[in-house]
C-alpha cells in the first residue's frame, strides 16, 4: 500500500507542467542522440548534466533519465534501418533487425523493437517500485566496514563480468582511484597529489572529466571513423504493422518477459548495464528457440529480446544507484554524480527527506518510456532524417555545449582545460580499447570507498579482520575476490570441464 501512495505523490510530481517539459524535452533529446553513431546515452548525460544546475533536483533528474529513456528506442531506428549500432546496447538489433527491415518488413521489426522497449520497461518499473524501498531499508544494516565491501565487489564487478581484458579494466580503475584522491586527504586534511598548486586543493570534479571522456572523446572518434552509411532503407510504422505485431508478441510472450527479468537482472548488477543485456537477451532467445538456425536472417525474436532485456537493464541500473550509491551502468554513475552534485545522498535518507524526488523519478520512468513511444511510432521517417544531418554541423555544436557545461559547475577555466585534455585521453583510450566506464565509476565512488576505508580500520585499531568477522562485509568481500579472481578460475574451470566424446 505504501508503494501505491508512493506513486501517487511520485505522479503528482512528474505531472507537474515543468516536469512534463522537462521530461519531454529529455526524450527528444535522447532520441537525437540514441540515433546518432558515436554519441551515446553516457554521453548525452554527461554532456547534458550541468544544465540542470539551473533547475530543481527531482527536474534535474527527470531531465536526465528521460535522456536515457530516449536514448535507449533511438538507437532502434539507426540499427533496423541502416544497419549502424546508434548505440552500443542496438548492436545485438543488427544481427536480425537489418535482415528483417531489408526483406520489406521494415515496419514489422520497428513496432516489434518499441513495443518490446515499452513492455521491458513496464515491467521492470513496476518490479523497481516494490523493491526499492526494501533495499533501502536493508542498507540500514549497512556500515563503513560493508560500505566499502560492496564498492569492492561494484569494482571487481568490471573485472569479472566486463568484456574488456581484465589488466585494461584494473589500470582504469587504478586511474580513477588516484583521480579521486587528489586534494585533500579525507581524515587528515593534509594535500595529495596537488604538486604545491591550489588549483589541485579542491580535487578533480569528476563532471569535467566525464564529459571529456564520453563527450569530446566519443566525438573525435566518430569524427575520425566517420560513417559510411547514410541512405538506409525506408520505414514507417502503419495500424497494420501495430496490429501484426501485437499478435507476434502474444505468441511470444516468454521470451519477451524472460528478457525483460534477465535484462533486469543484468542492470542490478554493478557495471554492467544495457549492453551486456541485450547481448544476453539475444543469445539467450537464440539459444531455446525451435529454429536457431533462422537467427540471423530476419527472426522477430532476434529483434524483442535484445531490446526487451536493454530496456529493462536500463531501469534496473537505477535502483542500487538510488538505494546504496553504487551505480549499475556507466550512465547510472554519471545520474549518481548528477545527485552528489545536488548535494543529496542516496540510501534510505533520501526517502525520507526527499521522498518527491524518489517517487518522482519513479513516476517519469513511466512518463518518460510512453512519450518515447509515441514519438518513435508517429515519426520514425523525421526521425531517421536525422541520421542525414553533416557532423560538420553537430560537432562544433555538441563541443560547444559541452566546454559551457564545463564551465558552469563551478565557474572554473581549469574544468574547460580539464574536459579538452580527458577528451585527448579518451579518444586515444578508446583507440587502444581500453574500457572507460571502470575510470568513471572509480572515480564518484573513489572518495566514498575510501571514506569507508579508513572509518573502518579506525574502527578496528587498524585491523582488516573487521571487513571478515561482520557478515555482510565478509559475504561482500568474498564475492569480490571471486570475481577479481574469475579472469584467472575461468581458464582453469574450462579445462577441468568434461568433454564430449569423440566417437
Amino acid at each position: 500500500m505504501e508503494t501505491f501512495s508512493g506513486l501517487l505523490q511520485g505522479f503528482q510530481v512528474a505531472l507537474e507542467p515543468v516536469n512534463l517539459a522537462v521530461a519531454f524535452l529529455g526524450v527528444v533529446l535522447g532520441l537525437v542522440i540514441g540515433i546518432l553513431p558515436g554519441l551515446g546515452g553516457t554521453s548525452g548525460v554527461a554532456i547534458l548534466l550541468p544544465l540542470t544546475v539551473f533547475i530543481a533536483p527531482t527536474s534535474g533528474i527527470i531531465f536526465l533519465a528521460s535522456i536515457y529513456w530516449g536514448a535507449l528506442f533511438g538507437g532502434v531506428i539507426t540499427s533496423i534501418l541502416f544497419n549502424i549500432p546508434g548505440e552500443p546496447w542496438s548492436v545485438a538489433l543488427l544481427f536480425d533487425g537489418y535482415p528483417l527491415a531489408r526483406k520489406g518488413r521494415a515496419g514489422l521489426a520497428l513496432t516489434a523493437a518499441f513495443l518490446a522497449s515499452i513492455f521491458g520497461a513496464l515491467v521492470a518499473v513496476a518490479i523497481f517500485s516494490f523493491l526499492m524501498k526494501p533495499l533501502a531499508e536493508f542498507s540500514l544494516k549497512f556500515g563503513p566496514p560493508e560500505m566499502f565491501a560492496i564498492m569492492l565487489m561494484a569494482f571487481a564487478t568490471f573485472v569479472g563480468l566486463g568484456g574488456a581484458a581484465p589488466l585494461k579494466t584494473v589500470i582504469m580503475l587504478v586511474t580513477g582511484l588516484l583521480l579521486a584522491m587528489v586534494g585533500l586527504d579525507v581524515v587528515t586534511g593534509m594535500p595529495r597529489f596537488t604538486f604545491g598548486t591550489i588549483t589541485l586543493l579542491n580535487g578533480f570534479h569528476f563532471v569535467p572529466i566525464t564529459i571529456g571522456l564520453y563527450g569530446l572523446g566519443e566525438i573525435l572518434a566518430s569524427a575520425e571513423e566517420g560513417v559510411a552509411k547514410l541512405v538506409g532503407l525506408q520505414g514507417r510504422v502503419g495500424w497494420r504493422d501495430l496490429r501484426e505485431t501485437l499478435r507476434e508478441l502474444k505468441a511470444r510472450f516468454l521470451t519477451l518477459l524472460g528478457s525483460t527479468v534477465l535484462g533486469f537482472w543484468v542492470g542490478i548488477l554493478p557495471g554492467t548495464g544495457a549492453t551486456p543485456a541485450s547481448f544476453l537477451g539475444y543469445g539467450i532467445a537464440r539459444q531455446y528457440s525451435k529454429e536457431r538456425e533462422a537467427f540471423g536472417s530476419g527472426k522477430l525474436e532476434g529483434v524483442i529480446a535484445p531490446q526487451a532485456a536493454a530496456q529493462a537493464a536500463g531501469i534496473g541500473a537505477l535502483l542500487p544507484m538510488i538505494t546504496l550509491g553504487i551505480p549499475g551502468s556507466p550512465t547510472a554513475a554519471v545520474l549518481l554524480a548528477g545527485l552528489f552534485t545536488w548535494g543529496l545522498l542516496p540510501g534510505p535518507q533520501l526517502f525520507v527527506e526527499k521522498p518527491d524526488f524518489v517517487w518522482g523519478l519513479v513516476a517519469s520512468m513511466y512518463l518518460g518510456n510512453f512519450m518515447a513511444l509515441l514519438i518513435c511510432l508517429l515519426a520514425v521517417p523525421l526521425l531517421a532524417a536525422i541520421m542525414r544531418t553533416p557532423y560538420a554541423i553537430l560537432t562544433p555544436f555538441i563541443v560547444l555545449i559541452s566546454l559551457v557545461g564545463s564551465y558552469v559547475i563551478q565557474n572554473s577555466l581549469f574544468d574547460v582545460w580539464l574536459t579538452l585534455l580527458f577528451g585527448l585521453v579518451g579518444y586515444v583510450l578508446k583507440k587502444l580499447r581500453y574500457p572507460l566506464a571502470p575510470l568513471v565509476v572509480a572515480l564518484v565512488l573513489g572518495d566514498l570507498a575510501e571514506r569507508s576505508l579508513r572509518q573502518s580500520l579506525i574502527m578496528a585499531d587498524g585491523s582488516p579482520a573487521i571487513f571478515f568477522t561482520r557478515p555482510l562485509s565478509a559475504l561482500f568481500m568474498a564475492l569480490a575476490f571471486l570475481l577479481f579472481l574469475w579472469p584467472l578460475l575461468r581458464p582453469a574451470l574450462a579445462r577441468l570441464a568434461p568433454r564430449p566424446l569423440e566417437l
